[in-house]
């Protein structure tokens, strides 16, 4: 993707069916969970490089040993950060206590981190600052072992507002209003609401207070804690928690817009946000890794029994289709295959662009991500062509000659990589007095890859912003003189911000709503801007559920050519000598390339909650008035 887009948090949770001793006997270390933790939260690098968290509890601990570990890192490679530290924790112990290294007890009782159930996540800070109190897990400590709670998730709310004054209600005293307190301090008070209860109830039935804490483990509804907890959330999330006793869980969000999978055996319990990183860390087949169902908590109980339950009830599944864009790895079956249907969907507007001239035209993509979708644009460029070369051997048929076959054969998609990404250049772009100049240099382009005259087709992910179009690729492409040069998206016309993760908060920053606004001052219709301004502060407050996303109305006088019309326009640098003609996906295509994710509203303003749409007109409002913030 030419123009850098957060990526969604990665969730990984382990649980261990077998007592420790069996894997230092089968795979040799009794680390065997801590280092398939390593291995999950590195293949979801990708989705968090803003920091990086681990927690691990060990089953039935005596009383005064630790059973609880957690350490987080907001360093520059935080992942091996974690791990670094991990590591030098053991072999200072082994170091220290020869003895540790034969006996899986010891370990257990001594060294931390090692235990049965584990817990990852990776980070990309959506909202908050980047600093190690940001970074998850979360830490709920008490006494009380059944009270100890570690959060950690993918997630955003769009109702912290409300879901922070009901904490205040219920006499408790949040630090700070942000979702991850919320949403912990929410799953705590019922929590501790229902391990009060049962301890009340099992001292009736006679048992000492000694004798009750294992009987709590036994019998604490994990489902009943998350549907009081849930009751009133507004977002995407898949929340994964761990509870001091050894429970474990993982809840998605109604709507199914936030990926959870999971795989289990009789040896473990997996849960990730992604089907390949369980398939590669555990070598295990696509059809054994499922999806947690939308609404459903996946329960896993201190004695290793899981089950899957219903908290909230499920709606209109609207699964987001960055994920299958951008975000998830390419090397799931279903991604990857849906990659390459995306570059198909978009050809038959690349042939009318290059007026069916693909002689002369150059075929290629903007690295990396873009590549998956790039083979499949070329693959239905390759079967237009065979198409077509059918046609003109059948025309000419025994009268044709060699020369004129070898002739019609030998035309095929020009394919080359034009644009090289420099990557080590981009995490030094962090000052915006120097943001453009550096940005300007982030590709570079192969000399010689386009002759003069020639078009350049080149795609691209998704155009957010356009800045790197604008500053950088379009100027360096315009280097090697192409008539034309076409960007096509993989994507749709990123219209609207998404709430529920991805970092896409402002509409201004958007290249679709800077076209459409400057659409609306050409055709002299600014009173169709204030007009939506004004009926989006009607709602901005609104408790309803039938909350109107007003800033449909802001594009709806124009159609999506004239708009992709206006974004060539805009991100044409002053001085390029080619023409330059923007083509984006359609909403159809994006639908029949992606079947099972549907979730598309920051391209059709269609959200899945209601607070998606209090966010997009509190969004417009922030615009007009001139206010550079988020709108949750």
């Amino acid at each position: 993707m030419s123009d850098a887009i957060k990526h969604e948090c990665g969730i990984s949770v382990i649980r261990l069916l077998k007592p420790l001793e069996y894997y230092k006997e089968k795979y040799g270390t009794a680390f065997y969970g801590v280092n398939k933790m390593y291995l999950m939260m590195e293949k979801q690098h990708n989705r968090g490089q803003d920091g990086a968290g681990f927690a691990s509890i060990k089953l039935d601990m005596q009383a005064g040993e630790r059973y609880m570990s957690r350490v987080r890192s907001a360093e520059q490679t935080p992942i091996q950060d974690i791990f670094a530290q991990i590591n030098g924790r053991i072999n200072t112990a082994f170091k220290e206590h020869p003895e540790y290294q034969d006996d899986v007890a010891l370990q257990k009782k001594n060294i931390p981190y090692i235990g049965e159930v584990l817990m990852g996540h990776v980070r990309y800070g959506t909202f908050g600052k980047n600093s190690i109190e940001s970074v998850h897990p979360f830490l709920r400590q008490n006494n009380w072992m059944h009270r100890n709670l570690i959060v950690a998730g993918n997630f955003n709310m769009t109702n912290v507002t409300e879901l922070f004054d009901n904490l205040v209600q219920i006499g408790q005293h949040p630090k700070e209003m942000a979702d991850t307190v919320t949403v912990m301090e929410k799953i705590g008070h019922f929590l501790d609401d229902a391990v009060a209860k049962l301890y009340k109830r099992i001292k009736k039935e006679g048992y000492s207070k000694l004798e009750a804490s294992p009987i709590i483990a036994e019998r604490l509804n994990v489902a009943k804690i998350l549907r009081k907890a849930a009751k009133n959330w507004d977002g995407g999330y898949a929340m994964a928690g761990l509870l001091g006793h050894g429970d474990a869980f993982v809840l998605r969000d109604p709507a199914g817009i936030r990926p959870a999978y999971y795989y289990k055996d009789d040896e473990v319990v997996v849960v990730a946000s992604e089907r390949p990183v369980i398939q590669t860390v555990f070598n295990v087949p696509y059809d054994e890794v499922q999806e947690i169902d939308p609404g459903h908590a996946m329960i896993i109980k201190k004695d290793g029994t899981s089950s899957f339950q219903q908290i909230l009830e499920p709606t209109e599944r609207k699964a987001c289709s960055f994920e299958r864009i951008y975000f998830s790895r390419g090397s799931d079956k279903e991604i990857y295959q849906e990659r390459k249907e995306l570059g198909k969907q978009l050809f038959p507007q690349i042939l009318r662009a290059i007026d069916s001239d693909i002689k002369n035209t150059v075929f290629s993509y903007i690295p990396n991500t873009a590549e998956t979708s790039f083979y499949g644009m070329v693959k239905e460029a390759q079967n237009y062509l065979n198409k077509k070369k059918e046609e003109q051997i059948l025309a000419l048929g025994t009268k044709i000659t060699s020369e004129e076959l070898h002739d019609i054969l030998k035309v095929r998609p020009r394919i080359e990589k034009v644009a090289i990404k420099d990557a080590k250049l981009r995490t030094f772009i962090t000052q915006d007095s120097s943001r453009d100049d550096l940005v300007a240099h982030v590709y570079d382009i192969s000399y010689g890859s386009v002759k003069k005259g020639d078009n350049l087709v080149i795609i691209d992910d998704s155009i957010v912003r356009g800045t790197t179009l604008n500053k950088s690729i379009l100027k360096i492409l315009d280097r090697l003189s192409p008539k034309k040069i076409i960007v096509v998206s993989s994507a749709p016309q990123i219209r609207y911000p998404d709430c529920y993760g991805i970092d896409m908060a402002k509409l201004e920053d958007f290249i679709a709503f800077r076209a459409a606004l400057a659409l609306h001052k050409e055709k002299g219709t600014m009173d169709v801007v204030k007009s939506i301004y004004e009926k989006c502060k009607t709602q901005v407050n609104s408790k309803d559920t039938d909350v109107v996303n007003y800033v449909k109305e802001f594009y709806a006088p124009f159609t999506a050519k004239e708009i992709s019309s206006k974004t060539g326009e805009l991100l044409s640098p002053k001085g390029i000598k080619a023409e330059v003609q923007i083509i984006y996906q359609t909403i159809e295509n994006l639908h029949e390339a992606c079947p099972k994710n549907l979730g598309d509203w920051y391209f059709t303003g269609n959200y899945p909650t209601p607070g998606g749409n209090r966010v997009v007109n509190k969004a417009f409002i922030n615009f007009f008035e001139g206010k550079n913030e988020r709108a949750y």
